[in-house]
């Protein structure tokens, strides 16, 4: 009944939880709660007393008002009208408040708890470490493992009962050390980095006590937990029971976690000071001695590098284990010789991308433990020869090139032009704007291309950019070429651009031009980071239900995906169908013999396949088409991407899914400021796009699409632009004549209605009416009338929009007819499901 929604009685919370505390003054210190509760009791009994006393009505009225704010203060405070205020003008905390948000009951108290056997310290890197390891300060490890320590301590009889073994271990004798060298032996612990985005947040591994006091982490794991060692600290805690330990073992160790769960990428790839190593190492310097020395075998040739007769990166010739001779250098065979024996020999520059793809063969070929070993061969390789390389990095290595003047000089005669034809009324503010953005644009685009030809030059600065330990080419285009536009804080592009570089150094006006876009940076980055870590826990908390429930749903179909021929996205038809299952068998295009059979997994070398079949369109089984009753099937979602394998049943798919979706989000900025091209059109990408998506609202400045297929049709007038699309079909009707005379004549045009042939029979009266406006004609004993069919759409442009076609353009329904973002519930009204 709806009566029941009012309450009539107040429940009170107990006592502990509203706690009051006497401080030393004798005053006393309570909780907001009880203010809250008092100002409840206290106007309760007023109204009782007033009703007693048979008040006038305006009175009892206030007061029943006044009861009903104080509970809802009491409820939730600042909810309806001004919040309550305590002492000091601070709003008191509510029963809402104490449950609501990060500090509340349930994500303080319920959900984060603190831990027992758990420790934090600083990290630094343990470059000596195999993959499996962390190092763990010993006295750190004393604490974590105590209890273990203890009960050893008695068993072995070094102590009579647990509180002497606790003395023991408190004065630190040297058999407490040899026993907790052996407890730490069978029991790995949990590291864990804040902010935890996805599951790599928390990984496995065995620990090996050192000195000091900082948590040493293997350089390769670094990716996955994003950290650095710049003052990062990090968690570690003690999986208790055996069957805690077990799963660490089994499932958390780093070892078994070596690809991205977002896409199955390897995480554990090298970089930095490893990549720089590897690469110089494996690059040629034609200035080394020994070049053009043979060998009979790879042997000899490492052995002449260290007696000194053949430099590291001299190009020589030596023979294969298959006899076959190699134009090579030594560092590219000291380089292969930690690879696996049935990978092919790498002779070439290796750069982040070659071993990246490297470890990806690895993992493929040997699977985890195997990896581990050659990823660690690999590490021990990047950094001795980092450090032996002597890479280092002057000013004198940047130089600016003599051309950049002349490009410069060129682009602000351009403007100068541009400013005059502006004051002579020639052309409008906003397209001086654009064309002098298009302009500086331009200019520094020619100024990337004059230093991407110099860069070999640029002696350390070139090596870790082009080995990708470091920097890009557009970082050295600001020290060497020049910084270029900037964009103002509410991101509109300033027209003046930065003329000078790093190296040249920057004057006054142009340091403080730049400073508007790096301080907007720092705000963006604070802000940023609570959005994405909103938006993970909402997309979390839409999709963990979904897990794997059954083997095969049967639904037999899936979705179609087609390769749209878009250079910009070659890659991504083959992203989509990898590691997914077909839903029905792929045949070659052009011979029709059938490469795949339905219900297969696409591993990497069946797409492999289509490339050189050149196979554009495959359908394959996807979660959307899922028949499962709760969850998804085994066969929808695929293989799983953390480790290449058929998904288990039970897995929580959604939350990874969520994870990989959150986890980028917060490396997303908020706004990418597109320099050149539309400056000042709000376009909004990002996060907020994402958001936007998800939530299935229709999105700022939506993109405004035509509903028919047609002739589009540009129409301006004072009032603004509109859009029309016609869509006109030309139909014919046809009337048998037999038994009937003509009326008309062929090639007139008639309307509808009109009697276009009689009976012959002149007792008979009846008629034949046209059915349609339009014109005559005649073929045999029968009249056609052919007619068009039209059907038109108007759409108003808005002033801000941009138009994306011309007139007399043919249009699809579906398609954008201004610039902006689609809304997807459009296009399933206009194109349907699959689109």
């Amino acid at each position: 009944k709806p009566e029941w929604m009012i309450l009539t009685t107040l429940p009170v919370l107990p006592p502990d939880l509203r706690p009051m505390v006497q401080l030393d003054g004798g005053r006393f210190a309570t909780s907001d709660l009880n203010d809250l509760y008092r100002r409840v009791i206290n106007r309760n009994n007023r109204l009782s007393r007033l009703i007693e006393l048979q008040a006038p009505e305006i009175i009892i009225r206030n007061e029943k008002r006044m009861l009903q704010e104080s509970v809802d203060a009491l409820i939730d405070n600042g909810r309806r009208g001004r919040a309550v205020a305590g002492s000091h003008n601070h709003k008191l905390k509510s029963l809402s408040d104490l449950l609501r948000g990060k500090q509340g009951r349930f994500r303080q108290n319920l959900l984060g708890k603190r831990v027992d056997y758990s420790g934090r310290s600083v990290i630094i890197a343990g470059p000596e470490l195999k993959l499996h390891q962390c190092g763990l300060p010993r006295r750190m490890a004393l604490e974590l493992f105590k209890p273990f320590v203890m009960h050893r301590l008695v068993l072995k009889g070094y102590a009579h009962n647990i509180r002497s073994a606790k003395r023991l271990a408190e004065r630190n004798r040297s058999e407490v050390w040899e026993i907790l060298g052996e407890v730490v032996k069978d029991r790995p612990v949990l590291l864990n980095r804040a902010p935890t985005l996805h599951r790599l947040g928390i990984q496995a591994f065995e620990p090996v006590l050192i000195e000091g006091s900082a948590i040493r982490v293997h350089p390769l794991v670094c990716t996955a937990f994003n950290a650095d060692f710049d003052g990062d600290q990090m968690a570690v805690h003690v999986p208790l029971s055996r069957i805690a330990v077990l799963e660490a073992r089994k499932l958390m160790l780093s070892t078994f976690n070596m690809l991205a769960p977002s896409s199955g990428e390897p995480i554990v790839t090298p970089s930095l000071d490893m990549v720089l190593g590897c690469y110089y190492m494996t690059s040629i310097d034609e200035n080394a001695h020994g070049i053009g020395k043979r060998f009979s075998n790879f042997d000899d040739a490492i052995l002449a590098h260290e007696v000194g007769a053949v430099s590291l990166r001299a190009q020589i010739y030596a023979r294969n284990d298959s006899g076959e001779l190699l134009n090579t250098t030594v560092g590219r065979i000291i380089f292969n010789n930690v690879l696996p024996t049935n990978l092919p020999y790498v002779n070439e520059e290796v750069e982040r991308n070659k071993l990246k793809e490297i470890t990806g063969n690895c993992f493929r070929l040997l699977g985890n433990e195997e990896t581990a070993v050659v990823l660690d061969d690999i590490k021990d390789l990047g950094f001795r020869n980092s450090s032996r390389s002597g890479v280092s990095i002057a000013i004198n290595d940047v130089k600016v090139s003599p051309k950049k003047s002349e490009i410069v000089g060129e682009a602000e005669e351009s403007v100068i032009q541009l400013e005059e034809q502006y004051m002579d009324g020639l052309i409008t503010e906003d397209e001086r704007y654009n064309a002098t953005v298009r302009i500086w644009t331009d200019a520094n685009d020619k100024l990337t291309q004059v230093i991407a030809e110099d860069l070999p030059n640029y002696g350390g600065i070139y090596m870790m950019a082009n080995s990708g330990a470091k920097g890009n080419i557009a970082q050295i285009r600001q020290m060497a070429g020049m910084r270029g536009l900037m964009s103002n804080p509410r991101g509109r592009i300033i027209d003046r651009p930065i003329k000078s570089n790093f190296r040249e150094g920057l004057t006054v006006l142009e340091y403080f031009i730049s400073t508007h876009g790096a301080r907007k940076g720092l705000a963006d980055t604070a802000l940023r980071t609570a959005d994405s870590g909103y938006l993970t826990r909402r997309l979390i908390d839409v999709a963990q239900e979904v897990i794997i429930t059954v083997e095969d749903c049967g639904v037999g179909r899936g979705i179609t995906v087609e390769d749209y021929h878009d250079d910009t996205l070659k890659d991504l038809f083959y992203d989509r169908i990898k590691y997914r299952y077909t839903a029905s068998p792929v045949a070659n295009p052009e011979t029709g013999e059938i490469i795949i059979e339905a219900d297969q997994a696409l591993q990497e070398e069946d797409i492999d396949i289509l490339k050189k079949q050149g196979v554009s369109v495959v359908e394959v089984r996807s979660p959307l088409s899922c028949q499962a009753e709760k969850g998804l099937c085994k066969m929808c979602y695929g293989l799983s991407l953390a480790n290449l394998q058929p998904i288990m049943i039970g897995d929580a798919v959604g939350i990874i899914a969520a994870q990989s979706i959150g986890e980028p989000g917060t490396q997303l900025t908020m706004r990418t400021f597109h320099t050149g091209g539309v400056a000042g059109a709000d376009i909004t990408s990002g996060l907020p796009r994402v958001e936007e998506l998800f939530e299935a609202r229709s999105p700022r400045g939506a993109a405004v699409l035509s509903e028919i297929s047609g002739k589009a049709e540009i129409i301006e007038t004072p009032e603004g632009r509109t859009a029309r699309i016609i869509n006109s079909e030309e139909l014919v009707d046809e009337y048998p004549l037999e038994g009937y005379k003509p009326l008309v004549k062929k090639g007139s045009t008639v309307i509808i209605g009109t009697p276009i042939a009689a009976s012959k029979d002149s007792d008979d009266d009846s008629v034949i009416h046209a059915r349609n406006s339009g014109t005559v004609g005649k073929e045999g004993a029968t009249i056609t009338i052919t007619w068009t069919d039209e059907e038109q759409r108007e759409y108003a442009i808005p002033a801000a929009s941009d138009l994306e076609l011309t007139n007399g353009d043919e249009v699809e329904a579906g398609q954008a007819i201004t610039s902006g973002p689609k809304n997807p519930q459009q296009i399933l009204e206009i194109q349907g499901r699959e689109s």
